[in-house]
């Protein structure tokens, strides 16, 4: 496991239109899931890979969320008044998160497996910029029938037969280079890939999308799956 990530970052700033009358009145991060909100897991996933620094960016219903947060002694970035989008929340979060790599996780995703952030620790190389963790479309029981990227050797490239599950590891020196305070990490990752390749894994068990309501019930299934 690297011992040079000590930070992590949770994107809790969605609004989840795609869940419908769902986060009506909940920021899809509190959902349900087993029993615990999304995040909860999510927090758990990095505590148990040894990471205790975590923040988390909010904005839709951050009274819903933002307290809830604060108990389980996450630093929270509420975003006001725009949402940054993934990549300005993290470089919002910088100064909250230190100067080395950090682990991003997305909270609207279930696992069923090795613990996905320990699984990218115990990957990660000093080498290496970014390392994003992936699961084939076929294996992902979303509504997707087209990937995000390949994989060839240990490296990505745009478009093919993975899906990105929303956890990486990633190096954040050159988001300086970006002036816009709102922006999406996949203008982080081209303006990386510029400067080197950008690494991937693919994750060793089940993964879920939570991003519609069957996607939720689909992720109560697998979990409860035994």
């Amino acid at each position: 496991m690297s011992s040079e990530i000590g930070s992590a970052m949770i994107f809790a700033a969605g609004f989840g239109t795609r869940m419908g009358d769902l986060t009506r009145n909940l920021p899809k991060p509190m959902l349900p899931l087993a029993g615990r909100p999304m995040i909860d897991h999510a927090v758990t996933m990095v505590r148990d890979a040894g990471i205790e620094n975590i923040a988390a960016n909010t904005h839709y219903l951050a009274d819903r969320i933002d307290p809830h947060l604060h108990a389980l002694g996450v630093t929270v970035l509420t975003e006001t008044p725009e949402i940054l989008d993934t990549g300005g929340g993290l470089k919002a979060a910088l100064p909250h998160l230190g100067d080395g790599p950090v682990v991003t996780l997305n909270p609207d995703a279930a696992w069923k497996g090795a613990n996905p952030v320990r699984t990218l620790l115990d990957a990660w190389q000093p080498k290496m910029q970014a390392l994003l963790l992936l699961v084939p479309v076929g294996m992902a029981g979303s509504r997707r029938s087209k990937g995000d990227f390949s994989l060839e050797h240990g490296l990505v490239r745009r478009t093919g037969p993975f899906i990105y599950t929303g956890a990486q590891i990633i190096r954040t020196d050159h988001l300086s280079e970006i002036a816009d305070p709102v922006f999406s990490l996949n203008r982080y990752w081209d303006l990386l890939a510029d400067t080197g390749p950008i690494h991937g894994i693919v994750y060793p068990g089940q993964w879920r999308d939570i991003g519609y309501p069957e996607g939720l019930a689909d992720a109560e299934r697998m979990i409860s799956d035994v």
